[in-house]
């Protein structure tokens, strides 16, 4: 069994952060153990608000220092980092990983890399995004970024295709061992599907599904995809393989979440998919 520390938001209600991910991640085998940056009674986006709290500082660092404590650590075999509720968090996390791979050399850092933007509403503490383009970059096995995370960390507009690989190679070239472009938007090739690309020093590929009409879109789907990707890449599944499974497990959440009418993710109706996904797409791989 694979254990993954797993360090993200936090909602009571709804599906965001560690509540998209740390129930799929166990439902494929994972042992999780999860790390709030961030405890909230919702997700950020809804009209009326949300109540609660970032984590105070050096609560991350006492409880992985709890960890070590107990002689657990050596044990973790990837991290994975996800919102977070300030830069000084970050640098504890980095911290974290430092002790994870010296006690466990073959653990992987997987990072996504939630940055605010105005384009998709999300809100992040000052300083955040300074530290996942100057410090968390450097450090990370995995990436995964959407577009318009991908055009911060590279400082580039991205149109398409072509241009969204060679960012990602950018990252490649800075030591990460992978990049997943979780939605291509304005860069997909076909505008009416659902994009993901993978990229890696093997090969670049292309994968989609559909896209549904929601009245509102639904939040953690980014969250969703990293969680299923890491877990699919910790159960033993090779890259394309991974990529495959994770598409297949989040189109049928989004299908059950569109079929519901619902604007929380139907995680719990779809969580067959999670361990057993019917995958009807295959990754492309782009010449």
């Amino acid at each position: 069994m694979k254990r993954i520390l797993s360090i993200q938001s936090h909602v009571v209600f709804g599906c965001a952060g560690n509540s998209a991910a740390v129930f799929p991640m166990r439902r494929l085998g994972m042992e999780v153990w999860p790390i709030n940056t961030v405890q909230f009674s919702n997700h950020t986006q809804y009209a009326a608000g949300w109540q609660g709290m970032a984590m105070p500082a050096g609560h991350i660092s006492a409880l992985c220092m709890g960890l070590s404590d107990i002689g657990v650590l050596g044990h973790c075999d990837a991290v994975l980092s996800g919102y977070l509720g300030s830069a000084e968090q970050g640098d504890e996390i980095l911290t974290v990983v430092a002790a994870v791979k010296a006690a466990n050399p073959a653990a992987i850092y997987f990072c996504d890399p939630v940055m605010g933007h105005p384009e998709k509403g999300c809100i992040v503490a000052p300083g955040v995004t300074r530290f996942l383009t100057e410090k968390a970059l450097p450090v990370a096995d995995v990436m995964a970024p959407n577009l318009l995370e991908l055009e911060t960390l590279c400082d580039v507009h991205l149109t398409d295709l072509a241009q969204t690989r060679a960012a990602a190679h950018r990252l490649l070239a800075r030591g990460v061992k992978m990049v997943l472009v979780k939605h291509l938007g304005r860069a997909a090739r076909e505008p009416g599907r659902f994009e993901m690309l993978l990229a890696t020093p093997e090969g670049d590929y292309l994968i989609d599904r559909p896209l549904y009409e929601f009245a509102r879109q639904p939040v953690g789907v980014g969250d969703l995809i990293s969680a299923l990707m890491l877990a699919n890449l910790q159960a033993g599944y090779d890259a394309v393989s991974a990529f495959e499974r994770t598409n297949a497990a989040v189109d049928t959440v989004l299908l059950h979440t569109w079929q519901a009418d619902a604007y929380e993710l139907q995680l719990i109706a779809a969580q067959e998919a999670f361990a057993a996904p019917e995958i009807r797409a295959r990754a492309e791989r782009l010449a």
